[in-house]
Parts: C-alpha cells; sequence; structure tokens
C-alpha cells in the first residue's frame, strides 16, 4: 500500500481491516465476556497497525498528537472538560431519579459497558486496575488512529473539515460491532437495533468531532485522549448510580448531557477563538 496516494482509499482499507479485527473479537473472543470485561485485542492490534502505518508513512508519533513536552497540562485539560461537563450529567440524573420517588446514590465498582443492562459488580484492586490498563490502551488506539493518523493523514490532501468529518464518520461506524451482536445474540430487536445505530453512530460521530476539534485546536491528542479515558473508564465503567431498583437505570442520560454539552462548548470556543485570529489577521494585514 503505498501511503502518499489514494489516502481516502487507503483509510477506507485500513478501517476495514481493523474492523475485522474488532467484529472477530466481538462475535468469537468475547474478551468483554470474560474476566476482562472488556474487548482489548483489537486495540493492541490497532495500535501495532499505527507503528506500521508511521513507518510505512516515515512519519514519528509525535507527528500526530503524542507530543510529550504537552503531555501533563493537555490532560489535566482533557480530565476538567469531563469532569465539568459529566457532573452536569450526574446532576440531572440524581434529580430525575429523586423526582420520581426512585433516590439514588453513587457507587465505586467495575463493569463491563453493557447495552442490555446486565451488571456484575467487581470490587478487588486487580479489577479496577485491569479497568484502567484496557481503557488507557482503548484511548491510545482510537484517539491515534481516527483523531491523530486519520486527521494528519487525510488533511495532506483534502480539507481539514472534510478530513474531520470522514474521521467522525468511521468512529461512528466503529461502534455498530456491538449493538449488532445484541441482535444476533437475540438480546434486542431489529427495530431497536435500528434506532440504537443511528443514536450510536450519531452520538460517536459528535464526540468524534468533539476530539478531532480538540486535536486541531491543541496540536496534540492528550485533551481529547484525557477526556476520552475518562469518559470511558471513570464516568462508564468505575462510578455508577444506584437505587432500590437497579444500577445505572438513566446513564443514557447521564452521557448524552456530559457529551452533548461538552460537545457544544468546545464547538463554541472553536468558532470564537477562529473568529478572533481572523479579526487579529485583518487588523495586522491594515
Amino acid at each position: 500500500m503505498n501511503l502518499q496516494e489514494h489516502r481516502i482509499r487507503n483509510s477506507v482499507i485500513i478501517f476495514i481491516i481493523c474492523l475485522a479485527v474488532h467484529a472477530a473479537e466481538v462475535f468469537f473472543l468475547r474478551t468483554d465476556e470474560t474476566i476482562f470485561a472488556e474487548c482489548f485485542v483489537n486495540k493492541v492490534f490497532g495500535i501495532i497497525m499505527l507503528f506500521v502505518l508511521l513507518k510505512m508513512w516515515g512519519r514519528k508519533w509525535s507527528d500526530i498528537g503524542f507530543k510529550k513536552p504537552h503531555l501533563l497540562p493537555d490532560c489535566f485539560k482533557g480530565f476538567l472538560i469531563c469532569t465539568v461537563f459529566y457532573t452536569i450529567g450526574f446532576a440531572a440524573e440524581f434529580i430525575t431519579l429523586s423526582a420520581s420517588g426512585n433516590p439514588g446514590h453513587m457507587e465505586f465498582f467495575v463493569t463491563g459497558f453493557s447495552l442490555t443492562g446486565n451488571v456484575v459488580k467487581q470490587t478487588g484492586l486487580g479489577f479496577v486496575l485491569m479497568c484502567i490498563g484496557f481503557n488507557i490502551i482503548n484511548v491510545w488506539m482510537e484517539e491515534g488512529l481516527f483523531r491523530g493518523f486519520y486527521i494528519t493523514y487525510l488533511k495532506e490532501r483534502i480539507s481539514p473539515r472534510a478530513a474531520l468529518m470522514i474521521a467522525a464518520l468511521l468512529f461512528g461506524l466503529w461502534h455498530l460491532v456491538t449493538p449488532l451482536r445484541s441482535v444476533i445474540d437475540g438480546e434486542m430487536t431489529i427495530p431497536t437495533f435500528a434506532v440504537m445505530s443511528v443514536g450510536y453512530v450519531v452520538l460517536s460521530g459528535l464526540m468524534g468531532i468533539k476530539w478531532g476539534l480538540l486535536y486541531e485546536q491543541s496540536g496534540t491528542i492528550w485533551i481529547g485522549l484525557a477526556d476520552h479515558f475518562f469518559n470511558n473508564c471513570v464516568v462508564t465503567n468505575l462510578l455508577h448510580v444506584v437505587t432500590a431498583t437497579g444500577v445505572d437505570e438513566y446513564q443514557i442520560m447521564r452521557v448524552l448531557i456530559g457529551e452533548l454539552t461538552s460537545f457544544a462548548a468546545v464547538l463554541i470556543y472553536t468558532k470564537v477563538r477562529a473568529r478572533k485570529i481572523a479579526q487579529k489577521s485583518t487588523l495586522l494585514s491594515t
């Protein structure tokens, strides 16, 4: 594969290869249903793929945003973004539960993400460390591929906006594998799958746009990676709202509020910053 030519085609081929490994793990290995509680094999494969792609492309990790000098300050910014906007999401969840006469409280334990609501609590230190480790691998691969590689690779031939949108679309499609397995396993009906798939692709796509904008604005991968990690590891897998009738019954509300408000904030910041840069450029040219 010549990475210097046919960039959109190459991007689709790379995506299909990674997606095939992802699907094989979800449908056959089912590592998320084991003690690991996480699909990590495809993520390790994706990281190896990134090493190979960077070698073929003649680039370094720093060229796709993994810049060491910015690691700590930008990770702090990412954690702060997720903390602020998911605080709003958790608050809305608690208010809704209380208003419905079913108040909840927060608990800390490990569980794999489930579209069907099946929850198994694990509180041991080993499970917590495993959750953190697998989620680091997860965000390293997804941010490295869908933001760092795709956006940088594509925008050398097409506009940055088009590169961002293609990367976000691929990221949204990437998340269809898990609900598809639920249909095949009989845990979800086809109409439910159709509705959930649209919502899943749109939400994942918006998250991809948000993290892509953070990558473009900062020039590093770390802000989006830290926000992505906090979202996956802490909000979804470690912190849970428990009521007398179940666990995380309104998790979708929490996620929608947290992600949509943070997306709006990043979008507004990007537009305001672009306007200020344009105004400054106009003043300098006059």
